[in-house]
C-alpha cells in the first residue's frame, strides 16, 4: 500500500509501516495543501488536519482514511462514502490521558490553579485571595456520556470521594453497565435532571446533530450557582455566549481544553472571549498529548492500515455506506 501519514506520528510506529508499505510521512500538511498532495495514495492517517470533500475528490487512488484519535468530525464522511473511502478511526486509546486532563482541570478550576501560578509569576504574594476553595471530596459530579473516557474520568472522580452520576440510557451494552456499578454511578432520568443533581458537569460525547450546543441556556438555567463545567470532547457542545452569561450571572466557573472556532493548525493567534474569561482555566486542545496516548493510537493505527492491507477489514469504520473493493496501487510505471 501507499500511505501518506499527514500530522505527527511516533517513529517506531513510522518505521514499522515503512518496513511494509510504500509510506510518506509529511506532518506539517495543512488542509489546504492536501487536495494536491493525495494522488496515487490508498492510505491517510491524520490527526488534526482537516479532510475535506475537495481532499477526497482529488485523490485517485484512496481507499482508506484512518484518524489516529476517536473523533472524526475533521473529516467529510458523507463525502467518503460516497466515493467509497472507508474512513476509520481508533477509539479508547486516548482515553485515560483525557480523562486525566479533564480531572486536572477540575482541581485547577476548584484550587485556582491558573491565577496562583500567574500572581507568583509576576511576583505578587496573594494567600488571602487564593485559599478560597471549596474542594472536590463529597460533591456530586455529573459525567455527560459513558464512553471511554466518561468512564475513566468518573473512576477518577468516584476515587476522590466524589458522587458520580450519569444520564440513564436505553440500551448501553451490559460492560457499560457492569463498569458503571463498580464506580458507584447512580443514574437520573435526563440531562436537566443531572444538571440540577451536580456541582460539576463534565462533558463526554461527541459532536453531532443532537449534541452541538448541548450545554446552552436552557440546560444553563438549570445548574446551581457555582457549577464547574468541564469540556474535553468537543468545542460545538457548548454555546460559548450561553456558559459567558451564566459565568456572570451564576458564578458559573469552567475548565474547557476545547473552543468552538480554535485554530485548526498547532500554532497561530486565537481570541476567544470564553478562553479570555476570569473564570475559565484553559489549555490548548491537550487531552490526548501524552506519550502513552500517542503510542497507543499510533499502535492501533499501525494494526487497522495491516488488517486492511491483509484482508480488506477495515476496523473501526465508521462509514454508513460500503466502499469499493481495495485493490493496491501500481508502481507509477504500471499506472494508465
Amino acid at each position: 500500500m501507499r500511505i501518506l501519514i499527514a500530522d505527527a506520528f511516533p517513529e517506531e510506529h513510522r518505521n514499522r509501516l515503512a518496513a511494509a508499505h510504500d509510506c510518506d510521512y509529511a506532518p506539517d500538511t495543512t488542509a489546504e495543501q492536501l487536495p494536491a498532495e493525495l494522488s496515487g495514495y490508498d492510505s491517510l492517517v491524520v490527526r488534526s488536519t482537516r479532510v475535506t470533500a475537495q481532499a477526497l475528490d482529488s485523490a485517485d487512488a484512496l481507499r482508506l482514511v484512518i484518524r489516529a484519535g476517536s473523533g472524526t468530525n475533521t473529516i467529510d464522511t458523507d463525502a467518503a462514502s460516497r466515493l467509497g473511502i472507508r474512513v476509520c478511526n481508533v477509539p479508547g486509546r486516548n482515553a485515560i490521558a483525557v480523562a486525566e486532563l479533564a480531572f486536572a482541570l477540575l482541581l485547577a478550576v476548584d484550587r485556582n490553579i491558573a491565577d496562583n501560578v500567574a500572581d507568583l509569576r509576576a511576583g505578587r504574594w496573594d494567600k488571602k485571595r487564593h485559599s478560597q476553595a471549596r474542594g472536590i471530596y463529597g460533591r456530586d459530579v455529573g459525567v455527560v456520556g459513558l464512553g471511554q473516557v466518561g468512564l475513566a474520568f468518573a473512576e477518577r472522580a468516584a476515587a476522590f470521594g466524589t458522587r458520580v452520576h450519569a444520564v440513564a440510557k436505553p440500551g448501553r451494552d451490559r460492560r457499560t453497565l457492569e463498569r458503571a456499578q463498580d464506580i458507584g454511578v447512580t443514574f437520573v432520568d435526563d440531562l436537566p435532571e443531572l444538571a440540577r443533581t451536580c456541582d460539576v458537569l463534565s462533558l463526554h460525547v461527541p459532536a453531532t446533530d443532537t449534541t452541538r450546543r448541548l450545554v446552552d441556556r436552557d440546560l444553563l438555567a438549570q445548574v446551581r450557582p457555582g457549577t464547574i463545567i468541564l469540556n474535553t470532547a468537543r468545542g460545538d457542545l457548548i454555546d460559548e455566549d450561553a456558559l459567558i452569561e451564566a459565568m456572570e450571572t451564576k458564578g458559573v466557573r469552567a475548565g474547557i481544553d476545547v473552543f468552538a472556532d480554535e485554530p485548526a493548525t498547532s500554532t497561530g493567534s486565537f481570541t476567544s472571549r470564553l478562553a479570555a474569561h476570569p473564570n475559565v482555566c484553559g489549555t490548548h486542545h491537550i487531552g490526548a498529548s501524552t506519550e502513552q496516548a500517542q503510542e497507543a493510537v499510533a499502535a492501533e493505527t499501525v494494526r487497522v492500515i495491516e488488517e486492511y492491507a491483509k484482508a480488506g477489514t477495515a476496523l473501526h469504520c465508521v462509514n454508513p455506506q460500503p466502499p469499493r473493493e481495495f485493490a493496491p496501487s501500481l508502481p507509477a510505471n504500471e499506472r494508465s
